[in-house]
């Protein structure tokens, strides 16, 4: 197996209506703007989303995420309108197990996004991707059984629950243990 940090593809692939790539710096201006018009509905599953956050505090994330993307360690992903540009959401590539090889993909989507489909269609083609560029066998979405919204997208794309982990984890505002339901797809 090649070293991840070799790993060559793509930095952004487009959909019919997005441009999904990876960060960088400058990015943090249009994400901070979507997570505080978003915080209601991210709070209950989002960590980041408890309290809203500075420009300053969502750049040096967005600048994390862009030395994390360089050395393969975590692959986030922003999308944005074909169009007009405009910010819609994240997504991306997490947990990698590079021998395997395995995936999990994550997404949030800002508020005045939700509903219209994108997500489905940005998960469709990562999920194609994972296949296509890194060769995976397997792509992984893991979710809370109560976080309805997300739960509809890997049922949609054909994803099969493999299970619910109970109290698998700790909830977004970290005063209880959750359940994690486990989607995945077979390559």
């Amino acid at each position: 197996m090649k070293r991840p940090i070799l790993l060559d593809f793509p930095n952004e692939l487009t959909t019919d209506r997005l441009l999904i790539r990876a960060p960088r710096p400058g990015d943090g201006k249009a994400v901070n703007a979507a997570v505080n018009e978003s915080l209601e509905e991210l709070k209950p599953w989002m960590p980041f989303a408890q309290k809203s956050q500075s420009i300053e505090d969502t750049e040096a994330n967005i600048r994390e995420s862009c030395a994390k993307f360089m050395l393969r360690e975590d692959l986030r992903l922003l999308m944005f309108d074909r169009i007009t540009g405009e910010f819609i959401g994240s997504t991306g590539f997490h947990r990698m197990d590079w021998d395997v090889p395995k995936v999990e993909i994550g997404y949030w989507i800002s508020t005045k996004h939700s509903g219209k489909g994108y997500m489905i269609e940005a998960v469709e083609a990562l999920t194609a991707f994972a296949a296509r560029e890194f060769g995976a066998r397997r792509v992984e979405i893991r979710c809370d059984p109560e976080n309805v919204k997300s739960r509809r997208i890997p049922e949609k794309l054909g994803f099969q629950l493999e299970g619910i982990l109970r109290q698998d984890d700790v909830s977004a505002d970290g005063r209880s243990l959750r359940d994690t339901c486990v989607f995945a797809k077979i390559f």
